[in-house]
């Protein structure tokens, strides 16, 4: 059985940055996409940012939301399993419980289980 465990989420100063990681135990396969969304009090689950495995598309293998660029950066490591989001310059808005996503084909995709990512002064 699939299972994707979260790490890293907390409370931080607005500016302050944090780093969460995600691995994928069991047989999961080749991962084709991994991805972090978000979820904040009252609102949709909307996607951060995503990367995909080389070769898949023709440009860029990372993708962010606007209100990421430039302060949130996504990796992975393929031989682990994991996806990483390090978060910079926080500010109270992107303040959510974060999941992360790794898709293996178009109908099969697992979520972790959240952690709450909590910016304030």
């Amino acid at each position: 059985q699939v299972q994707l465990v979260e790490s890293g989420g907390g409370l931080v100063q607005p500016g302050g940055s944090l780093r969460l990681s995600c691995t994928a135990s069991g047989s999961i396969g080749s991962i084709s996409v991994m991805g972090w969304y978000r979820q904040a009090p009252g609102k949709s689950r909307e996607w951060v940012a995503l990367s995909t495995a080389p070769g898949i598309t023709s440009g860029s293998n990372t993708s962010y939301a606007e209100s990421v660029k430039g302060r949130f950066t996504i990796s992975r490591d393929n031989a682990k399993n994991t996806v990483h989001l390090q978060m910079n310059s926080l500010k109270p808005e992107d303040t959510a419980v974060y999941y992360c996503n790794m898709r293996i084909t178009a109908t099969t995709a697992y979520w972790g289980q959240g952690t709450q990512v909590t910016v304030s002064s």
